[in-house]
């Protein structure tokens, strides 16, 4: 009988391939496909799975490292986007790129301004609105670490040839249409 180990590492090396996740052909059809598409299409599965997994240890070490959680790292990046576009963030258009409720968009700014990450400022131009900006610290501190890794991104995206490119861009805008939930029951919450 095999160890616990070899059988983890048996379903983790399988864990993308179709066949482990669709035994009996009821998900996809393979009318179409060779052995050799599927084993590419495995390849190309696995090599999602890494990049999904790459960027969760990346965003776990940043989190840690900012001692921040998700929902504080993307008002950040929010926030130096904004920045570096010229544009004021408000507590309403953060709270609109978060998809949170405005309660939950003051306790974030809350606990964003004790830690020292923002300033909240009056609005130049809207006297009901506030203005929030990342510290020059925390934004040094950002770009230093999580964006300087994320920016890698571009120098793969630039090693590909525009063709390639092109290539990518429609299997990853196919994918996350294929991908999308939409009005899926089961994703509204629906049992069936």
């Amino acid at each position: 009988m095999s160890n616990p180990e070899e059988i983890d590492a048996t379903v983790s090396s399988a864990i993308y391939h179709l066949d482990a996740n669709d035994p009996g052909r009821e998900l996809v059809d393979r009318a179409r496909l060779t052995d050799a598409d599927i084993q590419q299409i495995n390849q190309v599965i696995a090599a999602l799975g890494r990049l999904r997994d790459a960027e969760q240890r990346l965003s776990e070490a940043s989190m840690k490292y900012m001692k921040l959680n998700q929902s504080d790292m993307r008002a950040l990046h929010y926030l130096i986007v904004s920045a570096n576009s010229g544009v004021i963030a408000t507590p309403g258009a953060i709270a609109a790129h978060l998809h949170i409720s405005t309660a939950s968009t003051t306790k974030l700014l809350d606990r964003l301004e004790r830690a020292g990450h923002i300033v909240r400022e009056a609005h130049p131009s809207d006297r009901r609105a506030l203005a929030i900006s990342i510290t020059p610290e925390t934004h040094e501190a950002a770009m230093r670490t999580v964006g300087l890794k994320q920016a890698r991104r571009f120098l793969a995206a630039a090693r590909l040839s525009p063709s390639e490119r092109a290539t990518v861009i429609r299997f990853l805008e196919d994918m996350a249409d294929e991908l999308g939930v939409g009005n899926d029951p089961w994703a509204q919450g629906e049992h069936q």
